[in-house]
């Protein structure tokens, strides 16, 4: 078995894959009319589509999950959040764990938790 990808929903497709692609540098691979799967093996799933199957409320910033991203320069990543999408909710700008990891977290414009993080050594 192999996971595929993860999914998260969205209120506005083109606004979250707008987000990605700037923030992420993901790309669109696949519009299933209210389903987009982007390139890294995230998925991007309407709202009340999700709602309507589930027969469930979707709760933003439930911090049940997070998104986790590694990226070098996250002191590069932050200043461009803050550049194009000022209004971004950080849970932590910046902070460096013990083991040397300088992280971040915010959330996306749905309330989906993300992480990024300078690469873990042996990953």
């Amino acid at each position: 078995m192999e996971l595929k990808c993860m999914l998260v929903t969205v209120t506005d497709m083109e606004r979250a894959r707008k987000f990605y692609e700037d923030i992420f540098g993901l790309e669109l691979l696949q519009d299933n009319d209210g389903n987009m799967l982007l390139s890294g093996g995230l998925a991007l799933q309407q709202k009340d589509i999700w709602e309507k199957f589930l027969g469930r409320d979707v709760l933003p910033k439930s911090n049940a999950s997070e998104l986790y991203f590694e990226d070098p320069d996250v002191e590069g990543l932050v200043v461009r959040l803050e550049q194009l999408y000022p209004e971004t909710e950080f849970v932590n700008r910046l902070m460096t764990h013990t083991w040397g990891q300088t992280v971040t977290r915010f959330y996306d414009p749905d309330g989906n938790l993300i992480e990024v993080g300078t690469p873990v050594a042996g990953n």
